[in-house]
């Protein structure tokens, strides 16, 4: 990744800070090359204060860090993405956002945090772990739980016992999740195809 830092006379460029789980805009900082370098280095992110005359890691005072997870560049080479994983609110105010938004990840994102770990322990497949267990007894063992959750998930609906019928539900997700996973799919496909049925 190579940034053109000489755009601007006093060699700075905008960072476009972004929670790497919500999607939300945080906020907007400037570096230049030694704030991008300490980032990279470091994992968190610190821009150059143009008030302070000085590098500042967001969070040094406060605590309230941007830990990294991807620098990208825009097509100019003069701007930068970053996404984070906030600790904390990120405005000096206390706001989650600069902008005073609420930055909270909606529930249904919880699904693809939900694959992503059954994904890796299906990479790892730690011991005592039963979804380990699961991927290790194969595909009619999980197609055999698939089934059972679902005719739970229907007792409970016919039984009008709601408590019952969403923890059935829920039970019935996550096993169709370790099916996905272990035919190598994801939650996403399944979304990818209600999509073309929906148009």
């Amino acid at each position: 990744m190579t940034i053109d830092f000489t755009k601007s006379p006093d060699g700075l460029v905008p960072a476009i800070i972004q929670d790497n789980t919500t999607g939300k805009v945080l906020m907007l900082g400037y570096m230049n090359t030694e704030a991008l370098e300490k980032t990279q280095k470091e994992g968190k992110v610190t821009f150059f204060s143009r008030s302070k005359k000085r590098l500042w890691t967001k969070g040094e005072e406060s605590g309230n860090f941007l830990n990294v997870v991807s620098i990208a560049s825009d097509c100019d080479n003069d701007t930068l993405l970053i996404k984070c994983n906030p600790v904390g609110p990120t405005c000096h105010t206390g706001a989650d956002t600069c902008w005073s938004e609420t930055n909270k990840s909606e529930d249904i994102l919880f699904l693809k945090h939900l694959q992503d770990f059954i994904d890796k322990r299906k990479a790892e497949m730690p011991e005592g772990s039963y979804t380990t267990s699961l991927f290790t007894k194969g595909t009619r063992k999980i197609t055999q739980k698939v089934g059972e959750e679902a005719v739970e998930t229907i007792i409970g609906a016919m039984a009008n016992d709601d408590e019952n019928f969403l923890y059935e539900g829920a039970d019935l997700l996550y096993h169709l999740i370790v099916l996905l996973s272990h035919k190598g799919y994801r939650i996403e496909d399944l979304a990818n195809e209600l999509k073309k049925r929906h148009k």
